[in-house]
């Protein structure tokens, strides 16, 4: 078994306004990067559009129409969302192959098709809650994939780890009193959105935040992985391990000031790894999440999918 890389053009025809951090040659600089002969051992499968019913374990039916009429046509330029957040004529389908690519992932991976998983999508998802795009996000991928795992492949128990600078508040917020999905994240704290604090535990005492400051780097991070995150996942035994793989917290990303740097997400990539063979048959999907200075995320990327691939 090989390493699946799932990713679909449609990601590219989500457009944002001139000047956005969340823009399309994000995925561009992550497709290129992975054209590399190095890694052309990786399995390459194209996201389809989720089922309705999947986006729907995590999103209510309305809020899922709610975005598919907001989703311009063709000759009508963008809709502001909110603040940061923006839908194109290909937004709608990108989300959708975002969360169809993060469930495809999880076929692949539960059915033993494949080692582990890497979905290169866009936009992200991990501040999308129920009810509210947000933070760039439309659908939580990362959740609507959890959800997946367990609906559709028996999945008893999920671990989710998080490591964009950013706190994935609408994952945290899906499964805030889900004793069978287990949300660890470290992240820069204070920093939008303002979630993220460490008594925020969940209903089920099954979130986990590890908060850094800003200056922060690869000691601090490692620490908080050690000392915190990685015994309790650990404990909760996941059939499966997900991660949020936003590559913002590296030390030149503009929209944070953590410093993070390649090695630190290899380390955290092996780390699961290891943790994976002991407690999840292996079975790791990661999606990519933020990540904005396109040098720093090409070469992260980089580095986590050839760490996957070495598993």
């Amino acid at each position: 078994m090989t390493t699946l890389l799932v990713t679909h053009p449609a990601y590219a025809r989500h457009e944002t306004p001139r000047g956005h951090p969340e823009r399309v040659d994000r995925i561009l600089a992550v497709e290129s990067v992975l054209a590399a002969p190095v890694f052309d051992a990786l399995e390459r499968v194209q996201a389809p559009e989720a089922a309705i019913e999947a986006v729907e374990a995590c999103h209510p039916r309305g809020y899922i129409e709610e975005l598919r009429r907001l989703n311009p046509h063709d000759d009508e330029g963008l809709v502001q969302i909110d603040g940061d957040t923006t839908m194109s004529p290909g937004s709608f389908e990108a989300a959708l192959r975002g969360a169809g690519g993060a469930t495809l992932a999880v076929d692949h991976v539960m059915a033993g098709r494949a080692r582990n998983a890497f979905s290169a999508s866009r936009p992200p998802g991990h501040h999308a809650e129920p009810q509210r795009a947000m933070g760039f996000c439309l659908f939580n991928n990362v959740a609507i994939a959890a959800r997946h795992a367990q609906k559709a492949h028996g999945a008893e128990r999920v671990a989710i780890l998080d490591f964009d600078v950013h706190h994935g508040n609408g994952t945290q917020a899906i499964f805030w009193n889900d004793p069978s999905v287990l949300y660890a994240s470290t992240h820069q704290m204070p920093l939008y959105p303002g979630t993220g604090a460490p008594g925020e535990t969940g209903d089920a005492g099954t979130i986990v935040n590890a908060p850094l400051r800003a200056g922060d780097g690869g000691s601090q991070f490692r620490e908080a992985m050690q000392s915190l995150i990685l015994p309790r996942m650990q404990d909760f035994a996941p059939d499966l391990i997900l991660i949020s793989a936003g590559f913002d917290a590296h030390e030149n990303d503009p929209l944070g000031g953590l410093n993070f740097v390649e090695e630190d997400y290899a380390w955290a990539t092996a780390a699961l790894i290891e943790l994976a063979e002991r407690k999840a048959g292996g079975r790791i999907v990661s999606v990519l999440e933020g990540g904005y200075d396109l040098t720093a995320l090409a070469r992260s990327t980089a580095v986590h999918v050839a760490t996957l691939m070495q598993a």
